[in-house]
């Protein structure tokens, strides 16, 4: 089993979804988060006066997926989330030792 995680655009988070959804994935988790990776945020003007953001609003998507369908969860997830411009974010993939579904007890592939 691996862990899926995604740093994507608010904007995309439907299509990225819908995506996964149509991979088969049946279960994710969804935060709102903050950070700036390599443009360090950027400048905006309100109210005429000048100002930088540092922390730019992103997703941050998480799932436990099997083995085999790793590539196919990243193919989607950069299908459907890229524009092409910096700041469209990252995925990082690393392994789980276990998962326990809670309600029955069932562990490993069983528990996803």
């Amino acid at each position: 089993m691996k862990k899926v995680e995604a740093i994507i655009r608010p904007e995309k988070l439907d299509e990225v979804r819908d995506a996964l959804v149509e991979a088969g994935i049946v279960g994710m988790t969804v935060t709102e988060v903050r950070g700036f990776g390599r443009q360090r945020g950027h400048t905006a003007v309100y109210r005429g006066s000048e100002y930088t953001v540092v922390f730019l609003q992103k997703i941050k998507i998480e799932m436990i997926v099997d083995d085999s369908i790793v590539e196919t969860v990243i193919e989607k997830i950069v299908g459907a989330a890229s524009t092409g411009e910096i700041g469209d974010g990252k995925i990082f993939v690393t392994p789980v030792e276990e998962a326990v579904r809670i309600r029955t007890g069932e562990k490993s592939g069983a528990a996803l």
